[in-house]
Formats: C-alpha cells, sequence, structure tokens
C-alpha cells in the first residue's frame, strides 16, 4: 500500500495536532481528527508515558487511522529530562513504524536562540540525521520557535537558513502582540511563498494571532495545525480543524489560484 504523505495533496494540508499519554488516547483523538475533516495528523511525544515509546506502540496509532502522521518531541517531556539524542531515537522509531514527516529542531545538537544553530558541526549532525530519517521512508520539517515577534527580514533569512539544511518543510512560529506585527506577519507570509522553493509553515501565537492563523493557510501555509477539542492538558492556542475548515471551505480564495508558479500574477478578461 502507498504509504500516506502531506506532500501529496493539495495545500493547504489541515493537520490534527494532539498530545496524549497513551496509544489509545492517541488514536481516539486521530479518529476524531480524521472525521472533523483533517488531511493528516501531527503527534507531540512529550506526554506519553515510557512504557509505550516504542516502534510497536507508535505503528499502533499510525495504522489506526488513514491519514499522514507527523511526531515531534521537543525539550519538554513530561517524564524525564531526556537529551536530544535520546528524543530523535524515539522519533527515528516513529519514521521506523510508518510515520509521513518527523520534525527536526532547527536547534537541535546545539540549543540556541530562536531555536536556530549556526554552529557548523550541530549543523551537521542535523544533516546526519535527516539523512537517516530520509533512509526510513519519512519526510523531514524543520523547525524553530520563538516567543517574540521577526521582521520580513528576519524570518526570509531564518527560513533559508533551515531550507539549505535539506528538509522537505521548513517551519517557523513567532509571535504577534499588535497591530503592526500583525501586518508584519501577514506580509512576511507573502513573501515567504514567493521567496521559498521549500513548502513553509509560518505560524503565529499571541494576542492578534488568530487571524494569521486562520487566513495563512489561504496565503500560502502548506501545512495549518488544529485541534478537534479543547483540553486543558496541552492549551488552547490553535483553532479547531471544524473551525479551520469553515473557514477554508468557504473563503473560495487560494493564492495558489491567483498566481502562477514564479509568481506572475493571472490575468483574467
Amino acid at each position: 500500500m502507498k504509504k500516506k504523505s502531506f506532500l501529496t495533496q493539495p495545500r493547504p494540508v489541515i493537520a490534527g495536532i494532539m498530545a496524549g499519554q497513551t496509544p489509545q488516547e492517541l488514536i481516539a483523538e486521530s479518529k476524531n481528527a480524521e472525521f472533523d475533516g483533517a488531511g493528516g495528523l501531527a503527534i507531540c511525544l512529550a506526554d506519553l508515558k515510557p512504557e509505550f515509546r516504542n516502534r510497536q506502540a507508535l505503528q499502533s496509532i499510525i495504522d489506526a487511522v488513514h491519514l499522514p502522521f507527523m511526531f515531534f518531541f521537543y525539550r519538554d517531556d513530561r517524564w524525564g529530562d531526556s537529551g536530544d539524542e535520546e528524543r530523535q531515537e524515539l522519533l527515528l522509531a516513529a519514521a521506523d513504524a510508518g510515520a509521513s514527516m518527523i520534525d527536526v529542531m532547527g536547534d537541535l545538537y546545539d540549543p540556541s536562540p530562536m531555536e536556530i544553530t549556526r554552529d557548523a558541526a550541530a549543523i551537521d549532525r542535523q544533516k546526519d540525521l535527516i539523512d537517516r530519517i530520509h533512509a526510513r521512508g519519512a519526510d523531514v520539517v524543520i523547525s524553530s520557535h520563538m516567543a517574540c515577534a521577526r521582521t520580513t527580514d528576519q524570518v526570509v533569512e531564518h527560513m533559508l537558513a533551515l531550507e539549505s539544511r535539506g528538509p522537505e518543510v521548513v517551519k517557523i512560529v513567532t509571535a504577534v502582540d499588535t497591530e503592526d506585527e500583525l501586518a508584519e506577519a501577514l506580509r512576511t507570509t507573502l513573501v515567504l511563498k514567493r521567496e521559498l522553493k521549500t513548502p513553509f509553515i509560518h505560524l503565529c501565537n499571541g494576542r492578534f494571532s488568530r487571524p494569521h492563523r486562520l487566513f495563512g493557510p489561504a496565503l500560502g501555509v502548506s501545512i495549518a495545525f488544529a485541534v478537534h477539542r479543547y483540553e486543558p492538558r496541552y492549551g488552547m492556542m490553535q483553532p479547531t480543524i471544524r473551525a479551520m475548515r469553515a473557514v477554508l471551505d468557504n473563503l473560495h480564495w487560494n493564492i495558489d489560484d491567483v498566481i502562477e508558479p514564479g509568481g506572475r500574477r493571472t490575468c483574467r478578461p
């Protein structure tokens, strides 16, 4: 059977994002997201109990739902102080289990400001890990998260640096807490659409983030994250899948419909 993928679907793909402590909990949430209309699933492994951190448990989740899975595991382990190497071993097990995409942190092996390392040795180790993930048949998204606003030029430079490391998708999450920061974020998404060769995820948190979360996918964001329901344990930043679907399905507009490859605008009589 052909492996399910985020990259072969029409964009944007709405990914149901979730965390959980057991495979059964994650299977239930995955099925709920599937029937809400998600096109993929993104699972945080930070709260998965240690006894389920193995290929067999992860494969039981992946096999339960007919959607592609993305797995991520940042420096927020709820069951211990796992290091970068240990977390990557679990993500490699997810790739072995059939994951479609694995998230590699932009400052993996060298914790750095803005979650992007500039250290050549750390970058080489990231590239080696990306090769190992690819060898297992999975794609890679390389990501950075920060709790501050960034200018368009800063984000473009950041994403081009991530793009050079060989992933299929690049991702950045910044903050927007003012009207000017929201306007800059919307402009940034449009510029990323023009400048990047790689599919990208540009997301925002903060007081002014909701408009960008809902409209970013129409402006070029390739994968958007949303939840089936709100869970107090894991925060309430993302919109629901149903709300995201309603906005995108009723907008009847996407940047890919009006801008041709190469950046030319379509001209209609």
